[in-house]
């Protein structure tokens, strides 16, 4: 192949991942720049962090082209182009809740000349560097052809979270959360990653559109064989832990209550977004009901459905998970804890959406994601907002009759919670609406049931925690509830707070976005049997 041939065939591929080399030179600007003696230096951190990912998702818009997306070779052209806007904005709202934070006690203590700066000290640039690589492993994943870039994307996801999580608050809890975060996921790394191998071993390739061709052959000659049918299973359940469901779910609450409140928040979206993006590419490989695609002579293939082993392992993960997620939220004495099996609970419902499979499942998955993560981000941004003695709100008491001195963040914290439960006219109730029809039809009326009687045992927990603020009287404890010093959380929370509402009035084109971006992918490398209808 000649060198301008080379050219030609990496041009595509280096215009779709612009967005991320903006990602890369931000984190390269706030890494050096947080080391600077001058404390104006250090505090523009979070507005270059938001900055970089704003340029970065409106650069996609015009890098994300349907023609280099077909010449990448993409099993989803155009997921990209949708999902990688969606996190990067949602990032940057995520970035307003750690302002003030990070270094908080350092940078007093210098300000006050308590102590002399020291730049090994301060992480402040290390964290938002850290957030922004985070952010860049997510958006790779829209880029991703093979199971290398699939899983380096995924670990670039997850290593950074690792030292958020114990750099981004203060005391030993986070990095006693740090720990257990770290551990586990290392676990669960080593789970899918020989899950990949042996998807390697039972295919003999790594490109995700020519597995897709070798395990269609393996289902007309007889099934797929036993070490990819070991191999798919080991990815999927190993993935689980990146989206907090069953098996690999144990981790949350502890996690979640021992890392700093913003830093919790990240976690709740970003990892899990990752988690759904790595699901679906990795379950394309194999096919769902009515799922289809071109061979390389033009001619559409079409599956009979998911592996029953895949498709029996997705039904049980989503059915025990939104359970254990909702009965384990409802015993909790710390609004942190109910949070995180908040998360476990709704990604059960979505798991929902990977066992409807395209295009309806698919597309009500990423919207249902994306409102998850609105949802979810105004709950933690009105916690970021407030504090009792200089700590973080965590006991219900904290947010006891929260109206009285605090009526703006008791709404926003209201509204977000009634969102979360489904209640009409949230954008919660629409997400649901979407995943629910989507699975009555592809036929999973099991799971519907299951994920509406678990909706309304949630009701339970999410609705204390809005009455809560709204109902009850002050405490003691919330008396001496005050505001932070950084009004930029209770922007993120006012912001992410109406947006529960104004999404649900824009959900029909936002919907349409993600049918579009979760369209099939271009004729395949290698010549695949006609039809695998039975």
């Amino acid at each position: 192949m000649s060198a301008t041939t080379a050219l030609g065939a990496l041009a595509p591929k280096l215009q779709l991942i612009v967005p991320e080399m903006l990602l890369f030179l931000g984190a390269v600007v706030v890494a050096v720049r947080g080391l600077s003696r001058r404390r104006m230096a250090r505090s523009s951190l979070p507005a270059i962090t938001c900055i970089a990912l704003l340029a970065s998702a409106a650069t996609t818009l015009f890098a994300w082209t349907p023609s280099a997306a077909s010449q990448a070779g993409l099993l989803f052209p155009m997921l990209g182009q949708f999902i990688k806007p969606a996190v990067a904005v949602l990032a940057a709202v995520l970035v307003l809740l750690s302002v003030g934070s990070v270094d908080r006690l350092v940078e007093d203590a210098v300000a006050r000349g308590r102590r002399a700066f020291d730049a090994q000290r301060v992480v402040r640039g290390e964290f938002y560097a850290f957030l922004l690589f985070s952010v860049m492993g997510v958006m790779l994943l829209c880029n991703a052809t093979d199971l290398i870039w699939l899983f380096l994307a995924i670990e670039l996801v997850s290593l950074p979270t690792y030292i958020m999580v114990a750099v981004g608050g203060h005391g030993t809890r986070p990095q006693e959360a740090a720990i257990k975060y770290f551990f586990l996921g290392a676990l669960s790394t080593a789970v899918f990653l020989y899950g990949f191998a042996l998807i390697y071993g039972a295919t003999g390739t790594l490109e995700l559109t020519a597995i897709r061709d070798a395990f269609a052959l393996q289902q007309v000659s007889g099934g797929i064989s036993t070490l990819g049918m070991i191999g798919l299973v080991m990815a999927v359940l190993g993935l689980c832990f990146k989206i907090t469901a069953v098996p690999m779910h144990f981790y949350a609450p502890d996690v979640y209550e021992g890392a700093p409140t913003h830093v919790a928040a990240f976690l709740a979206f970003i990892p899990k977004a990752a988690g759904f993006l790595a699901l679906a590419l990795v379950l394309t490989c194999v096919g769902w009901t009515g799922h289809s695609f071109l061979d390389a002579d033009g001619v559409r293939v079409s599956y009979s459905g998911l592996p029953t082993p895949i498709a029996a392992t997705l039904w049980m993960v989503a059915a025990i998970t939104m359970t254990l997620g909702n009965v384990g939220g409802l015993v909790q004495g710390s609004v942190k804890r109910t949070l995180a099996y908040s998360s476990i609970a709704h990604s059960g419902y979505m798991v929902i959406g990977l066992v409807a499979g395209p295009p309806a499942g698919l597309a009500a998955l990423f919207f249902y994601l994306v409102a998850y993560g609105v949802m979810t981000t105004a709950s933690f941004a009105a916690l970021c907002a407030l504090e009792r003695k200089g700590e973080e709100l965590n006991g219900f008491g904290d947010i006891a009759g929260m109206r009285v001195k605090h009526p703006v963040m008791a709404w926003m914290l209201a509204m977000s919670q009634a969102s979360l439960v489904g209640l009409p006219p949230l954008i919660g109730f629409v997400a649901k609406v979407y995943l629910f029809i989507a699975a009555f039809e592809a036929g999973q009326v099991g799971l519907v049931v299951i994920a509406v009687l678990n909706s309304a045992v949630s009701a339970l927990y999410y609705l204390r925690i809005a009455i809560l603020p709204l109902v009850a009287p002050s405490s003691a404890r919330s008396d001496e509830v005050t505001l932070v010093p950084s009004a930029w959380p209770r922007v993120a929370a006012v912001v992410c707070g109406v947006g529960t509402l104004v999404m649900s009035i824009f959900a029909g084109p936002i919907i349409g976005l993600v049918r579009s971006a979760t369209a099939e992918g271009p004729p395949q490398s290698a010549s695949a049997q006609r039809s695998l209808e039975p």
